[in-house]
């Protein structure tokens, strides 16, 4: 009777989630999706979609459109893509993610005073990967011309209607971009007066921006004139980017305003097209890309969970916030310390990392009677048959590596001096999301950034340069693979995020919102899987985040960047029980309306053959499906 009346009360909880109402609807469509971070972006990604293109081009089309928006990105961004192929029935995924330039060595940032690489302006630019990432993707997997893709993008660089959040945010930053003079001739268009940005509504003028795009366009239409293939355009066009004209002014409008990136650095880089990483949780499939990215911490963070019954703790209880928020701790503390670019040198663990038997070690470590803050790295290289090279490193750091013991935090893990606003503005920064899906089966997610406002324009082209150098450490203490060096990849926080179930899709979602983003994703994944939420609902499900972690933006400073142990963000309609069961395990609360970024998704639903498409209400990120 006991066992029947628990049976009873999980089906009550489940159903109630199950029924929750959520403040934007369900988007259904049976030939296409498209979501991204903006209205406008997501219209490109309609009409590319009417004009016959597939959800590649629909997806590059859209992700040109928010790079011209300023959403948070730039076109000398970069872009992190997983990719459904329904002629291989495989997941793959592009590395379009710039490398350190010339000259950019640990050494050299240190000898001005840093402690991380700077947060804006020229010094903290990689090389532009968005562009050759679009190409890639069109040349591989579109059908398209790059001309028809940036249709719309073009069209907005000649005027578009500017909406309040980026207009208020070149007012906000005004300080800033006033250091740049490229960037203060296209931001500040009313300079002078007492606002100097744009105002909401405003037609926004880019007139640098759409003479770059137009140079690619004009490279593309001549090769095909000249009667060579659609490749072949495409790469001219490319090429005009990398090592033409149009790189030539790129590289000399950074040197003026004190960057490193040379001719030969923008010529050497190019796209990678790369084998995602993998786990199976309960027989579905989750891929993320490799570990250049935080992606993998997802995959970690699900193997640990897979050694509890989640469903019976209940969906937000605090059994159950402190069980993932404690294997979120344990798969960002690997993160901090072992991820880093597979192209450099040393190998990365991931093997280990990503092992069952690691994961099943690492669960071992949580207490459910309290919060550990001193949850430090683990020793994957056992489960790999490895010995592990930095043993003694993290024990100079602190670490205790016998598993037979707790762990301890050194004293510079345990504490970040950052003002709370700031903390979390590093916390939360940059990025938007691209998904879009067809009825021909082809899935694309996408988690662009780079060149977000206030951002420092090179020279003449119009194109923001990324901050995306701030993420490399110059410190091996912190990170012996991801010390930043020339021609290497910094460890991102970007994230996309694709799952099959029986062989075919099942979910395809990603976030903005920096070190949060595979926070929100792994909970949303779970509000689906575990609690039956439909994708409306999963994305819009109050989220907490756990700041016990390195910041992977922000601050030059290492007390900037430091974790926040037990520290907790929380909705705000968090029972009161729930509050006080967790402030008794040690947690330090904190609290907002809306816990994570604005989360995008589409569900496959294979019973009717048929697109669900969510977006969540915490931003300004827009769905359209047909």
């Amino acid at each position: 009777m006991k066992q029947q009346l628990i049976y009873l009360v999980l089906f009550l909880v489940i159903s109630k989630v199950s029924a929750q109402q959520t403040q934007k609807p369900v988007l259904h469509g049976s030939n296409w999706m498209a979501i991204t971070g903006k209205p406008l972006a997501a219209t490109a990604g309609a009409m590319t979609f009417q004009k016959g293109g597939n959800a590649v081009d629909a997806a590059c089309a859209m992700l040109a459109a928010t790079c011209t928006m300023w959403d948070t990105l730039s076109w000398g961004g970069e872009t992190q893509v997983l990719i459904y192929n329904p002629k291989t029935k495989k997941v793959t995924s592009i590395n379009a993610m710039g490398v350190a330039p010339t000259g950019a060595t640990a050494q050299f940032f240190k000898n001005k005073g840093y402690n991380f690489p700077p947060e804006y302006g020229p010094l903290a630019a990689t090389t532009p990967g968005t562009v050759g990432g679009i190409i890639y993707m069109l040349i591989n997997y579109g059908t398209m011309s790059l001309e028809q893709v940036l249709a719309p993008a073009m069209q907005m660089a000649s005027g578009y209607p500017i909406e309040a959040q980026a207009a208020n945010t070149m007012e906000r930053q005004k300080v800033l971009i006033k250091q740049w003079p490229y960037s203060k001739k296209v931001f500040l268009t009313h300079q002078g007066e007492t606002r100097e940005a744009p105002e909401a509504g405003e037609i926004f003028v880019q007139k640098d921006l759409l003479a770059t795009l137009t140079k690619m366009v004009e490279a593309e239409r001549k090769a095909l004139k000249q009667g060579e293939n659609r490749k072949e355009a495409l790469m001219a066009a490319y090429d005009r980017f990398y090592k033409g004209d149009i790189a030539k002014e790129f590289v000399r409008g950074s040197k003026e305003q004190g960057g490193l990136i040379t001719m030969e650095d923008l010529a050497n880089w190019k796209p990678i097209e790369e084998e995602p990483l993998t786990i199976n949780y309960k027989g579905i499939d989750v891929y993320k890309m490799q570990q250049w990215t935080q992606g993998p911490v997802m995959l970690q963070a699900l193997n640990i969970l897979e050694n509890f019954d989640l469903k019976a703790m209940g969906y937000n209880s605090s059994k159950y916030i402190h069980t993932v928020y404690q294997a979120m701790n344990l798969a960002f503390a690997d993160r901090d310390f072992y991820y880093g670019d597979p192209y450099a040198s040393p190998a990365e663990p991931i093997k280990g990392l990503l092992s069952k038997g690691y994961a099943k070690q690492r669960a071992q470590l949580i207490d459910f009677n309290k919060n550990n803050p001193a949850i430090g790295p683990g020793n994957p290289y056992p489960f790999e048959g490895r010995s592990n090279p930095y043993i003694n490193l993290l024990k100079n750091r602190g670490f205790e590596m016998d598993t037979t013991k707790r762990n301890f935090a050194p004293v510079h893990d345990l504490g970040n001096t950052a003002k709370p606003q700031d903390y979390h503005d590093m916390l939360w920064r940059g990025t938007t999301s691209v998904e879009a899906a067809d009825k021909e089966g082809w899935v694309v997610s996408i988690t662009p950034s780079g060149g977000w406002l206030p951002a420092c324009i090179a020279g003449k082209t119009g194109i923001g340069m990324s901050q995306r150098m701030q993420s490399f450490v110059l410190d091996s203490t912190l990170n012996p693979f991801n010390v930043v060096a020339p021609g290497k990849r910094p460890r991102v926080t970007l994230s996309p995020s694709l799952a099959l179930k029986a062989g075919k899709p099942f979910i395809s979602s990603a976030v903005q919102g920096g070190d949060t983003q595979d926070q929100n994703l792994l909970q949303f994944f779970l509000n689906m899987t575990e609690f039956g939420m439909n994708v409306q609902q999963a994305t819009e499900a109050p989220n907490f985040n756990t700041n016990q972690l390195w910041l992977s933006l922000g601050g030059t400073k290492t007390t900037d960047r430091m974790p926040k142990p037990g520290q907790i963000l929380l909705q705000n309609g968090t029972k009161e029980s729930v509050r006080e069961e967790l402030k008794k395990m040690g947690y330090i609360l904190s609290f907002d309306d809306r816990t994570s970024g604005p989360i995008n998704a589409i569900y496959f639903d294979w019973k009717h053959n048929s697109l669900w498409g969510g977006s969540s209400n915490h931003g300004e990120d827009y769905g359209i499906g047909w």
